[in-house]
């Protein structure tokens, strides 16, 4: 992976943040297909990676508070697995608006990297069997492929299994 050095126009918030950490990063981008069924599927399609690789962006509210999950494509969010990782009791996914307006980005381009506000995060642990993984980069269309290191150090995030099959 080459390091991005300067910020190339149309960058998202995501993207300034990791070029502002000085953090080894590749963007992808891809032609989004809005008939297209899960913008994770379509992502790693369209890119040729492993779903196993290609990483979600979901808010969840556990116990009045928004929090990020990270999960792969391939799995599913386990929403009690997530409210114990946080030691939280109940978990539900949040209102589609109030992750837009909180994060600042728009459902299916949710990144856990720039968001408008910092929101606790917990990254599935599957993710520290791969080397680099990818997530939004802050749009439909645009993902950012970095280590899970980076990724947890970045957003602070919890590392714990949240996701299942």
């Amino acid at each position: 992976m080459a390091k991005k050095k300067q910020q190339q126009p149309g960058g998202t918030p995501a993207t300034v943040a990791l070029t502002a950490a000085g953090v080894t990063y590749t963007v992808h981008a891809y032609e989004h297909d809005p008939a297209h069924p899960s913008y994770g599927e379509e992502a790693a399609e369209a890119m040729g990676v492993s779903p196993e690789r290609v990483f979600k962006t979901l808010v969840a509210d556990v116990d009045g508070i928004l929090t990020v999950a990270v999960v792969p494509v391939a799995g599913r969010l386990d929403l009690k697995a997530l409210a114990t990782a946080v030691s939280g009791k109940r978990a539900s996914m949040a209102d589609p608006t109030l992750a837009e307006r909180t994060t600042g980005y728009v459902r299916g381009g949710i990144s856990p990297l720039g968001q408008r506000k910092k929101l606790r995060t917990v990254l599935d642990n599957s993710a520290d069997a791969h080397p680099t993984i990818c997530v939004s980069a802050g749009r439909r269309g645009l993902e950012v492929e970095l280590s899970p290191a980076d990724l947890t150090s970045l957003t602070e995030a919890v590392s714990a299994r949240i996701a299942r099959a």
